[in-house]
């Protein structure tokens, strides 16, 4: 079957746009080719900075054949509805319709389309001008005189079509002046010239030849292998970084890696500046020593070109501008510890952290009192804590996080260190912004976890408060990921905090918004508990019963999780999933009886009396033993012992049996059918004190 090959060929595409637009090219084209009736085997994209290219395997030569019968107006009906009905059906007149007659309906109209398939190289020739014209570049211009909106100005167009035992055909098109054709360039500097091309197989290696690397996978290998061995030789290690390494393959074609230094002098830096001036700036590497951990004063950079001189011109360019880069560094460093943290808090005072929440300076201290409250909850020393939170934004107003903003937090536990605060003061600076992502670490000291939470907690309640929650997809202010952050601190380091009493003292909210924002916790809950492999229903089963003031779903997000994870190992079992039964049993005839008569059996008590009249040994027995079990699990839920409370639960399960395998609920006397509907409402209570089995699936 024939192949496809496209390429667009360009000046330079940003590097963090091309593999969004490497899956655009795939998704758009093949989507519209078999909208347009064409089936493929595969279909693969690749970007380069000056080419976008795709090869589509195994594309049908032709569209099928159609044919459609579509049915048409009542005879008799009026003019304008016949018109609208040839028109749509590509008719001249009612004469080249036949009539159906209906017996219900009477006789109507239909029509018999035929639509004969089409040559692949005719859809091919709509789809990719189509495509590069409506192409979605986040950020796209004209170029010249042209209409085309593009990221760059777009040079030419290669489109080749056909099999593999014959010579495929140019599909030709225009787009904007640019006529499709079967010929690309290589690099830029290295193998300028005009070559043509003729299907896939040869087209990769012939820029391979002309110094391309298609593939961005391969030159991110090339740079990533390249790049050790460089270090190795040297006696030192690369310091990976897997985003630089993805933004440097999306800038050169032909990657070289080399080798620069810098002055000794700068190492007295600190290490994350330094790689973040390097990286920032010049896009370059910063390399260790294994033998001590510590920076090495080298750096690798990525040419995107082989020179002559082996690349000492590119190298000492770079090491101009590093050297540069770094001096400013320095002094921005030197100049910060010249000024403490505590000087520079009045600044904060200028900052406006949100119009309607206030200042920096405000956030600051309300921080500081939530952050003394929490203290003691997680085994914190709440004057260390009301310190390390008044200091925790005072290196922002530093010269080195204007610089690097990425930076705040790690700058302020330098100086921080460097002023002589308390080693637990100047953990809790950088750590209180923790975790940011999954992949980051959670803060595990006493006074970190305090003002992280305290932090997280204050940002929360203030964005709730002026009703400025997350909408759908759109979150401004990161604030499911402040909730996720306060909930993995919480989980990892096994914390009982009550979030109930934790959003009162955050802010005064009114009840309706502080439920929200306690409601959006459980959801986030519920997400990382998904993540973690529990099920979102037994999350919902446990906070469900919850949902008031003193129940552990009013925030107590460690005691849900172990329930959880009891819950889940119960119903794992022979026990569980045979009590679930009976749950479902008697919920479900208590649903139906209830719906019937009209009222709640809720609290409905069975009469003991009329038990031991009715003779029904399984009744009595029934009854007991739920007495019983409901007050031992009842128990040991206020001891918090979730398996002993299932445990308890699960030895109701062959007296359950016993009474649904005996006894008729629906008897004819009201009265012990009453009595029977009581049993089956201590049934399902027994169930509840652990969980509400009424949302467990399955």
């Amino acid at each position: 079957m024939p192949d496809l090959l496209v390429e667009l060929f360009s000046e330079e595409i940003p590097a963090r746009m091309q593999g969004r637009a490497a899956d655009d090219l795939r998704s758009l084209v093949t989507g519209a080719l078999v909208e347009a009736g064409l089936t493929y085997e595969g279909a693969k994209a690749f970007a380069t900075p000056r080419r976008l290219a795709l090869t589509v395997h195994g594309l049908t030569s032709r569209s099928p054949d159609q044919s459609e019968e579509r049915k048409g107006p009542r005879v008799g009906s009026p003019e304008k509805a016949l018109e609208g009905f040839l028109r749509g059906a590509g008719l001249s007149s009612v004469a080249e319709a036949r009539i159906v007659s209906d017996p219900k309906k009477g006789d109507f109209y239909v029509a018999d389309i035929s639509r004969p398939g089409r040559p692949a190289e005719e859809i091919i020739a709509e789809v990719i001008p189509a495509v590069v014209r409506t192409f979605p570049w986040p950020k796209s211009m004209r170029w010249g005189s042209g209409a085309l909106r593009w990221i760059r100005p777009l040079h030419t167009i290669l489109c080749t079509f056909g099999p593999e035992t014959e010579e495929p055909e140019v599909v030709a098109f225009e787009v904007d002046g640019i006529r499709s054709g079967n010929t690309t360039r290589g690099h830029r500097f290295l193998a300028p010239d005009a070559f043509t091309v003729r299907r896939f197989e040869d087209y990769v290696s012939s820029l391979e030849k002309a110094k391309v690397i298609l593939d961005p996978a391969r030159r991110r290998d090339v740079i990533l292998h390249d790049a050790r061995d460089l270090a190795f030789a040297s006696g030192l290690e690369l310091v990976e970084d897997d985003d630089l390494l993805d933004e440097v393959a999306g800038l050169v074609e032909w990657p070289v890696v080399l080798m620069g230094r810098f002055e000794e002098s700068f190492l007295a830096i600190p290490p994350e500046v330094i790689r973040a001036t390097i990286r920032a700036n010049q896009k370059c590497f910063v390399l260790r020593d294994p033998a001590t951990g510590k920076l090495a004063n080298r750096f690798l950079l990525v040419s995107n070109i082989a020179a002559s001189d082996g690349g000492r011109t590119i190298v000492a360019g770079n090491e101009r501008v590093i050297r540069a880069r770094l001096s400013d560094a320095k002094f921005f460093y030197e100049q910060d510890l010249a000024v403490t943290l505590d000087e520079r808090l009045p600044k904060l005072d200028k900052i406006t952290f949100h119009e309607k929440l206030g200042t920096q300076s405000a956030r600051v201290e309300r921080i500081a009192a939530l952050a003394t409250e929490i203290a003691p909850l997680v085994g914190a020393d709440p004057a260390l804590a009301a310190r390390a939170a008044r200091l925790a934004k005072a290196d922002l107003v530093t010269g080195m996080v204007g610089e690097f903003p990425e930076l705040q937090g790690l700058m302020g536990r330098y100086y921080a260190a460097a002023h002589g605060e308390d080693p637990a003061v100047a953990a809790a600076i950088e750590e209180h912004y923790k975790p940011q992502g999954p992949g980051d670490r959670v803060p595990a000291a006493p006074v970190s976890i305090a003002v992280a939470l305290a932090d997280k907690l204050d940002t929360l309640t203030g964005f709730w408060a002026i009703d400025e929650k997350p909408t759908g997809s759109k979150d401004p202010y990161a604030l499911r990921r402040a909730a996720l952050g306060v909930i993995r601190i919480v989980l990892e380091n096994g914390l009982r905090i009550r979030f109930a009493g934790a959003i009162a003292t955050a802010a005064t909210l009114p009840a309706d918004v502080a439920a929200d924002l306690l409601a959006f916790f459980h959801d986030r809950l519920k997400v990382q508990l998904r993540e973690q492999g529990a099920r979102h229903d037994l999350v919902d089963a446990v906070l469900a019963d919850a949902r008031d003031g003193d129940g552990a779903g009013a925030g107590d997000l460690l005691l849900v999780t172990r329930r959880v994870e009891a819950l889940g190992a119960f119903l794992g079992s022979e026990d569980g999933r045979s009590l679930l039964a009976g749950y479902r049993r008697a919920a479900n005839i208590l649903k139906a009886e209830e719906k019937k008569d009209g009222r709640s059996y809720e609290s409905a008590v069975p009469d003991r009396h009329l038990l031991d009249e009715t003779g029904e040994n399984a009744e009595k027995v029934l009854a007991a033993v739920l007495d019983a079990a409901i007050g031992h699990a009842v128990a040991h839920v206020a001891r918090e012992d979730f398996a002993g409370a299932m445990a308890t639960l699960a030895e109701t399960r062959p007296a359950i049996d016993a009474f649904f395998d005996q006894v008729l609920v629906n008897a004819d006397d009201p009265a012990i059918r009453l009595n029977r509907l009581a049993l089956l409402a201590r049934i399902r209570a027994a169930c509840h004190t652990v969980a509400d089995f009424s949302r467990i699936a399955g």
